[in-house]
């Protein structure tokens, strides 16, 4: 692996820095280095939020990445100011319930997931974050499924009602992703 670089992105109140957090969260268990830096828009709440998220077999050089391997955008404001960044051979993760637009880049490959479709389906709509969190890892195999499950229960699992749906919207959300990719499911 290296270094992967990913930007999670949308409005505030959506889950972004959570699902960046967890990621975060995973590669630490995992012995790698990792940087986690959120950035927020003017309001907290229904403002711009997104966060940045390196992982690192070796010492990350800088945080600071302008251009990512992978960009997860919940919302079209994120969709058309972040996709364009990424990477050549990158991956766009866009949560279709909420975006109607797909990119004319030919050289990344896009994921649609209808997280908030997902989230509602399985009862509870603050999961979608976790659903698109799912995607990423089955996508990416940036850090083991098993890793992220066990980090979840670990910094969400004292809202023992919410863990059921999040480990279900996980669940969803990786196997959509390795299904439209081709792989085949390991969990």
């Amino acid at each position: 692996m290296k270094q992967y670089e990913v930007l999670f992105a949308g409005f505030g109140g959506q889950g972004i820095m959570t699902a960046g957090q967890l990621l975060a969260y995973a590669g630490i268990a995992e012995g790698k280095q990792v940087a986690w830096i959120p950035s927020y828009g003017p309001e907290m709440r229904g403002g711009t939020a997104y966060c940045m998220v390196v992982i690192s077999d070796t010492r990350i050089g800088s945080p600071i990445i302008s251009n990512p391997r992978c960009a997860v955008v919940f919302n079209r404001p994120s969709f058309d100011k972040f996709v364009p960044r990424i990477k050549p051979q990158g991956l766009s993760i866009v949560n279709s319930s909420l975006i109607d637009v797909t990119t004319d880049r030919d050289d990344i490959t896009e994921l649609l997931v209808p997280a908030n479709d997902i989230a509602m389906k399985i009862g509870n709509p603050k999961a979608a974050n976790i659903a698109v969190l799912g995607a990423f890892i089955g996508a990416t195999e940036v850090v083991g499924y098993d890793t992220i499950k066990d980090t979840i229960k670990l910094k969400l699992g004292k809202k023992k009602e919410a863990l059921p749906v999040n480990m279900k919207a996980l669940e969803e959300g990786y196997k959509l992703s390795r299904e439209v990719l081709g792989r085949k499911v390991k969990a």
